[in-house]
């Protein structure tokens, strides 16, 4: 049952990450615990081809940019008219692939909140320092 609700999910957002990325977006799921599948309905996803048409519209503003969370290029792009416009063009190149990246960054980000991995030892323990420390022991 679990590796069909695995490839109904795959099957249905493979659209919104980047197709090298989906072997990795599948070995998480599987061990994602059943209970725990239901996570994956909260995350917003954005679609790239929506994007690419903000992009297109709004782009010289740089509200593709904020809706990515982007905020840095956003301002530069609001300030600079989209860099003159140079900026805007060479987004509408790059926006569908940053907005797959986005998606990608936002479901491991919520796959590593929900399915802690550990290198044989326990969870947020540095063995060399005794120290507590969450960051080293998840896949990035």
């Amino acid at each position: 049952m679990h590796n069909d609700k695995i490839d109904m999910y795959l099957i249905t957002n493979s659209r919104f990450f980047p197709t090298e990325r989906m072997p990795i977006i599948q070995e998480r799921l599987k061990n994602l615990p059943d209970e725990k599948f239901v996570l994956l309905h909260s995350l917003q996803l954005k679609d790239p081809s929506n994007m690419l048409l903000v992009s297109i519209f709004l782009g010289e503003f740089g509200v593709d940019r904020f809706m990515l969370g982007d905020v840095g290029i956003g301002i530069g792009k609001l300030l600079t008219f989209g860099g003159c416009l140079v900026w805007w063009l060479i987004d509408l190149f790059l926006i569908k692939g940053r907005t797959r990246e986005v998606n990608f960054s936002n479901l491991m980000r919520l796959l590593d909140v929900s399915t802690p991995i550990s290198y044989g030892r326990p969870m947020g323990h540095d063995m060399h320092h005794g120290q507590h420390n969450n960051s080293n022991d998840r896949l990035q």
